[in-house]
């Protein structure tokens, strides 16, 4: 019998360590400094959307990454992944003359991507968070780069 329990209490913690682990998995905390908003779009329309809309407002598209492509040429499977990296000199170089560091994370980016439940997301750094970082909070230009990156990215989302 108390062979029994011992095999009973072995599979009960298995099951529960094989609960968590799927559950971290499809769960995954929010990265420090990560903005997400709910796309009622697409992947596909949202990243159209997004990739127009920073035209329109004066931006430089730098590259455009298709991750989920980039996984089917190795043979593995991704949910809908693809990253805008798009900037202004106008923007990025005050910051950068406040902490030229800060160039590691510029220009910006944005993620649009598919979550497990088939949501589709934006996300993208919050510019205090670069600021901080880059021990530049005090650099004039955060608030209006933070007001103006939080004004396009709702836009794009906006139903």
């Amino acid at each position: 019998m108390k062979n029994l329990f011992a095999q009973l209490r072995i599979a009960c913690l298995t099951l529960l360590a094989l609960s968590a682990s799927a559950f971290a998995q499809t769960s995954p905390a929010p990265a420090d400094g990560l903005i997400t908003l709910t796309s009622p779009r697409s992947a596909s329309e949202t990243m159209a959307r997004l990739e127009a809309t920073v035209k329109e407002k004066g931006f430089a598209v730098i590259a455009r990454v298709d991750h989920a492509a980039g996984a089917t040429r190795v043979g593995k499977t991704l949910r809908p992944t693809e990253l805008l990296i798009f900037g202004n000199p106008q923007g990025g170089t005050p910051l950068m003359e406040c902490a030229q560091t800060s160039g590691i994370d510029l220009p910006l980016k944005a993620l649009v991507w598919q979550d497990a439940a088939g949501k589709v997301m934006l996300s993208y750094n919050d510019p205090k968070f670069l600021a901080e970082r880059h021990k530049a909070a005090g650099c004039p230009v955060v608030g209006g780069m933070t007001n103006a990156l939080d004004g396009l990215m709702k836009s794009v989302v906006a139903p």
